[in-house]
């Protein structure tokens, strides 16, 4: 390698993450470097930033996972990838030895190691992770776009997990770029879907995505599910909010034998009112990540065009200006920031 270090944003205290050189380490046997292009910043990012998640975080910290970028040197024993190759990488590095990987879930290991959290992640011009985690991308496709490959995988998985069908009526509570794609992506399915969202901005993105979209601090949720089913109520309701209001709204939009799916990530305990499980029979899908197959349906999907992820983005920045990348999240408005990893020389 011609450069012994790189540029790269790295976690170093509440409120503090910010872009400087740190050393580039050389891809191992097994392992792949890659050149991130774009990397978008999501909640969990936002949750490292304000310190929620020292506990688990090393610092500094290099974080990150949403991206795409192209390879850029292979460690020993690595075939079937060339240099220049365009990926997407799946940040999950499960132990395959515990029991949960023994039954098929390696998603939701035991004792995951999520690439980007648990150690180096891709805010950087550098990446080096496993082989096993790259998934090609095909030639032609925006990178932009396929910077927002893995929350579109979230959403994949969140759709098949509620074993939404054709016909059905959905529920989407929280109007992020996750629930959004959800949104998307669910009526790809079919479904007849309504997103609620209390933010302005973001309905108006919806409603532009040609979503039906509600707000719920003036439009009553269980009220309109019903009014569109003939008093029945929806098949599935996504909770993507991770608030207690919208697990409520969620429960409440359910028909008899509803499907809630978890989607958001509720760091309290929340007190909630389980009469309606036993009362209407209603089911609880926890949803969390995906598996490789959530992924290459995402860049499928993202390939083709068949959603309109371009939409979503609202600030690019440079890897140099990633503090003010955060800040554009932290403070509100905008719904996905992508950092633009390109070395110095490229982006000129």
């Amino acid at each position: 390698m011609s450069t012994t270090t790189h540029l790269a944003a790295r976690y170093h205290r509440a409120g503090d993450v910010h872009a400087d050189q740190v050393e580039r380490r050389a891809p191992g046997a097994g392992e792949v470097e890659i050149a991130p292009l774009f990397t978008g910043i999501c909640g969990t990012d936002l949750h490292i930033a304000a310190g929620h998640m020292d506990a688990r975080v090393s610092t500094p910290a290099v974080i990150g996972h949403e991206t795409v970028g192209t390879v850029s040197a292979l460690g020993a024993g690595v075939s079937g990838w060339s240099v220049g190759d365009l990926v997407t990488v799946v940040p999950l590095r499960p132990d395959d030895t515990c029991a949960t990987c023994r039954n098929g879930f390696s998603h939701v290991c035991d004792h995951l190691d999520f690439l980007g959290i648990d150690s180096p992640g891709a805010l950087a011009e550098h990446w080096v992770v496993p082989e096993h985690t790259l998934v090609r991308v095909p030639d032609g496709t925006d990178p932009q776009d396929a910077a927002l490959l893995e929350p579109t995988s979230v959403a994949v998985h969140d759709v098949r997990r509620s074993r939404l069908q054709a016909g059905e009526f959905a529920a989407v509570v929280g109007g992020g770029p996750v629930g959004l794609l959800i949104a998307l992506v669910a009526r790809r399915t079919g479904a007849e879907v309504v997103l609620s969202e209390p933010d302005a901005t973001r309905r108006a993105l919806a409603a532009a995505l040609g979503l039906d979209v509600v707000d719920p601090l003036t439009q009553d949720l269980s009220a309109l599910t019903r009014e569109r089913t003939g008093g029945a109520g929806a098949a599935v309701a996504f909770e993507v909010s991770g608030s207690a209001p919208g697990l409520t709204s969620a429960i409440g939009a359910l028909a008899v034998r509803g499907r809630l799916c978890l989607v958001g990530i509720h760091a309290a305990p929340r007190e909630i009112d389980l009469h309606p499980f036993f009362w209407r029979e209603l089911e609880l899908l926890g949803a969390r990540l995906y598996e490789r197959g959530d992924v290459e349906e995402a860049v499928r999907l993202v390939a083709a065009g068949d959603l309109p992820v371009a939409s979503l983005v609202s600030h690019v920045l440079p890897l140099s200006r990633v503090d003010e990348a955060f800040a554009a999240l932290a403070e509100g408005g905008a719904v996905k920031v992508l950092v633009d990893c390109r070395a110095a020389e490229v982006e000129a």
